[in-house]
């Protein structure tokens, strides 16, 4: 599983944490109490209502980085697996835009500073 996480450092490198305003105030833990927040690690997805833990990358032919999880959402018993996908915003390469499996898009994400 490693080895795909490098190979993919070309494309979106998620070495580094990436998240909007309120997802990169708290990356090291619960700061500040948001009902919108995104955090994108090399490991894991969380919102302001859910955790999801990867357990697999799978780096795409366009760049984009399809990332199989197991979510547990705030208030629910049990993991649901789900499939992200990571791709570069058109709008602007520094940022990264997180979709679900229908497409829907999350948000978008910029390195955390």
């Amino acid at each position: 599983m490693l080895s795909a996480g490098h190979a993919s450092a070309a494309s979106i490198d998620l070495s580094k944490p990436y998240g909007d305003k309120y997802g990169c105030i708290n990356r090291n833990g619960q700061e500040v109490a948001a009902d919108k927040m995104l955090l994108l690690t090399d490991r894991e997805l969380i919102t302001a209502a859910s955790a999801c833990t990867f357990s697999d990358k799978q780096p795409q032919a366009d760049g984009s980085l399809v990332v199989t999880a197991k979510c547990e959402a705030e208030g629910e018993e049990g993991q649901a697996p789900t499939k992200f996908t990571i791709k570069r915003s058109a709008k602007n390469a520094k940022k990264l835009v997180v979709a679900d499996e229908d497409g829907n898009v999350m948000g978008d994400v910029s390195r955390c500073k």
